[in-house]
C-alpha cells in the first residue's frame, strides 16, 4: 500500500466514525439543514476561539481586579494565562471534531462560548 491508499483509507474510516455517531446522536425531530448548520456554528465558534483566546489574558485581568480588588491583577495574570490555553485548546478541538454532535447535541464546549462573554458581574469571589 502506498501512502495515498492509507491516507485515503484513514479519511473514509474517520468519516464512517463521524457519520455513526452522529446519527446515534441525533434528536429524532432535527431537520438536514439544521444539523448542518450546527455544525457550522461548532466549526466557527471553535475557529474563532482559538484566534481570540489571547484576549482571556485582559479579560480575566480585569474581571479578577474588579472582583477581588488589590491582588486581581496578579491572580488575573495567572488565571488569564491558564483560560487562553484552555479556549485555544477546546477551540481546536471544536474545530476538528465540528462533525460530532458532542457535547450535547453540537453545545459549546466552553463556558461562555465566546471570550467577549461573560464580563459582567456574575463572578464572586470565594
Amino acid at each position: 500500500m502506498n501512502t495515498q491508499e492509507i491516507l485515503a483509507g484513514c479519511a473514509l474510516a474517520g468519516l464512517l466514525v463521524a457519520s455513526s455517531t452522529l446519527a446515534a446522536c441525533n434528536p429524532e425531530d432535527a431537520t438536514p439543514e439544521q444539523i448542518v448548520e450546527k455544525q457550522s456554528v461548532k466549526l466557527v465558534r471553535g475557529i474563532t476561539n482559538v484566534l481570540t483566546s489571547p484576549l482571556e489574558l485582559p479579560k480575566q485581568i480585569y474581571t479578577t481586579t474588579r472582583d477581588r480588588g488589590v491582588p486581581g491583577p496578579l491572580i488575573g495574570l495567572v488565571k488569564g494565562v491558564g483560560m487562553t490555553v484552555y479556549r485555544a485548546v477546546f477551540g481546536a478541538v471544536e474545530a476538528v471534531v465540528f462533525l460530532v454532535p458532542a457535547p450535547g447535541f453540537y453545545d459549546p464546549m466552553t463556558n461562555p462560548p465566546y471570550v467577549w462573554q461573560g464580563w459582567g458581574r456574575g463572578m464572586s469571589p470565594p
